[in-house]
């Protein structure tokens, strides 16, 4: 038995991109090329309208597509299953530890912890809304049984308000999650996160860090060693470790590091 942790790029998305312009083309050519209207302004606008449309679609379905072809775990370039060992590789928990995923998926990254600490368990967390249909629980159960790890569970739970009193667990890690929830204080999630972590225990969140997405992270790093945060780092990813400049700018990954530390 085979895991299927599925890709970061749903194939969903790419058919109904691919599918959106395919009927902007028909559209097209039924509005602005046949005989249907007369000629005229309205023709002449339609006529552009869709075809714009149906060339921008097409492009977005090939950015897609590459995505998908570079993220996929069967591909030449799994680029998904590099980030995923790559941040479980900082996760260490003690005899009897706990860790924590939020926002775990598919459940890769929680069943790469657990596979790094076989004496400790993971609990991965994730609200599986319908824009990723095919992450669920029962996947990522199915996924540890396949990988042979039984110190793993999984539940639905809400990165914003996690449902754990402070400093439950002896790790926390995360990987491409905060930035897809809408919020204009993603570093207020962070401290969320934060606040299940025992004292000494570890952190490693991968994201994607722009300013855009989190404001001032250097200053986020400063405020978390104010607060007593020990070996608190940004780990840029984009130089080579996950991924080279080039690909980061064109899969709109740039400003992806790990924010790691001690508490």
């Amino acid at each position: 038995m085979k895991p299927n942790y599925k890709n970061w790029m749903p194939k969903g998305m790419i058919l109904g991109t691919f599918g959106g312009a395919v009927a902007c083309l028909i559209l097209f050519l039924v509005f602005g090329v046949s005989g249907l209207l007369a000629a005229g302004t309205l023709k002449t606008v339609l006529k552009i309208v869709f075809l714009v449309l149906a060339i921008v679609l097409a492009l977005v379905t090939l950015w897609m597509w590459l995505l998908y072809r570079a993220f996929s775990y069967d591909g030449k370039r799994q680029m998904s299953k590099q980030i995923i060992d790559g941040v479980a590789a900082y996760v260490i928990l003690p005899e009897g530890g706990k860790g924590l995923d939020v926002g775990c998926g598919s459940g890769a990254l929680a069943i790469a912890c657990a596979k790094r600490n076989p004496m400790a368990k993971m609990v991965g967390i994730d609200r599986w809304g319908m824009e990723y249909a095919s992450y669920s629980l029962a996947l990522c159960e199915q996924n540890a049984k396949a990988e042979g790890v039984s110190n793993t569970s999984f539940a639905q739970g809400n990165a914003v308000k996690l449902d754990y009193a402070d400093e439950t667990f002896d790790a926390v890690t995360s990987n491409y999650v905060y930035h897809n929830i809408p919020s204009r204080d993603r570093q207020t999630i962070l401290l969320e996160t934060l606040r299940v972590l025992k004292k000494g225990g570890t952190f490693a969140i991968h994201d994607i860090f722009s300013k855009v997405n989190y404001g001032d992270m250097k200053a986020f790093v400063q405020r978390l060693k104010d607060m007593g945060y020990e070996e608190v780092e940004l780990i840029d990813t984009t130089n080579g470790m996950f991924m080279t400049p080039w690909e980061a700018r064109w899969m709109a990954l740039s400003g992806s590091a790990i924010l790691k530390g001690k508490k």
